[in-house]
């Protein structure tokens, strides 16, 4: 059965079709307008930190700074430098050095204080030909018995009264490269102590005499 037609009459409207509905729509300023706000406020954030940080991009890191040291070394003789190491030193390595001559010699005395006590220190560098020379002139001088580099004050080239005897005392050397640096350290008037005698004599290689 067919169901009345409606017929318009005059001044009539038809009703509209059906329209299917179609997929939703965001509304204006949802997630996605929120997450782009976020963006720019981050990277507003991240200029004036910036800013005040300098507007440098690097930090520059803080320059490292030498220890303190313990001891001041006064010049008391020298430097003394020469070229002929076996006429400046005795026993073995003086035999050492007529067969591996050296470079060049460089010699000096300090003296320093630990309270009331002073000390007298002697370094001495040699320059070898190799480093390989160094090692064994290194090894022949740290053994007791066979000799060394004469002292300014074993040679007599300081006048110093009282000096101590610097063989008796404090030894300490050091290789660099083909360069070995021997200390000699002791105290005046016949003082004993070992363990200052050795931090001084320690801080005596940094000293170098013309170098």
């Amino acid at each position: 059965m067919v169901g009345a037609q409606f017929t318009p009459g005059r001044g009539d409207t038809a009703p509209l079709p059906r329209i299917p509905a179609g997929p939703p729509s965001r509304r204006a300023g949802g997630p996605l307008l929120k997450a782009a706000g976020l963006v720019a406020v981050a990277v507003v954030a991240g200029l004036v930190w910036w800013l005040v940080r300098g507007g440098s991009a690097e930090e520059t890191p803080p320059a490292a700074q030498s220890p303190a040291k313990e001891f001041q070394f006064v010049v008391s003789d020298g430097p003394v430098a020469a070229t002929d190491c076996a006429a400046n030193s005795y026993s073995q390595v003086k035999q050492f050095f007529t067969q591996h001559p050296c470079q060049r010699l460089s010699r000096a005395l300090y003296t320093t204080s630990s309270g009331a006590t002073r000390a007298l220190v002697s370094v001495a560098v040699v320059t070898m030909s190799t480093p390989e020379d160094a090692q064994q002139l290194k090894k022949l001088a740290d053994t007791d018995g066979t000799g060394n580099v004469n002292d300014l004050v074993r040679d007599g080239t300081a006048k110093i009264p009282g000096a101590p005897k610097l063989a008796d005392g404090d030894y300490l050397s050091r290789v660099t490269g083909a360069s070995v640096t021997i200390v000699l350290s002791a105290f005046f008037d016949g003082h004993a102590d070992e363990a200052t005698l050795q931090r001084i004599s320690k801080e005596a290689l940094d000293l170098a005499p013309g170098a």
